[in-house]
């Protein structure tokens, strides 16, 4: 596999992506063409709300499972934080949001410690911000 940083840790599933997805909406956008069409009727205004509702359905189940992937990293971060961080940042580590978090996964261990002082300290605020600063980056290859 390719060695993972931040330019290039974002993942796509082409299947869902680049199939499912703008398949959805190529079907969203003709059931409108089909419902003007055929003039307004009842049968093309259902059509629209099946293919929205289908839309909805792709984009929520990409969301439930990216929280529910947020929560298990949150629970994986704070039994690492809980071993690595000294005993001054240790208490504060409640402090840390989801978001914090996330972001300071891909930090090394050696990193962690003055990464999570910086966050803690308000010198870093988002996911985005805090993965710049990684300079030894902890690859997540598992990712959903």
């Amino acid at each position: 596999m390719k060695e993972q940083n931040f330019s290039n840790h974002t993942r796509f599933f082409p299947a869902f992506h680049f199939f499912v997805l703008p398949v959805l909406v190529l079907n969203f956008g003709w059931s409108i063409g089909r419902w003007v069409n055929s003039g307004f009727s009842l049968g093309g205004f259902v059509n629209i709300l099946t293919a929205t509702a289908l839309v909805t359905l792709a984009l929520c189940a990409r969301i439930f499972a990216l929280k529910v992937q947020d929560r298990v990293i949150r629970l994986e971060e704070q039994l690492r934080c809980e071993r690595l961080l000294p005993n001054d940042l240790r208490p504060r580590a409640g402090e840390l949001t989801v978001d914090h978090i996330v972001g300071l996964r891909f930090a090394s261990d050696e990193e962690l410690p003055e990464l999570a002082r910086r966050v803690l300290e308000g010198k870093l605020k988002g996911r985005k911000a805090i993965k710049q600063q990684v300079k030894n980056w902890r690859p997540d290859y598992l990712r959903v």
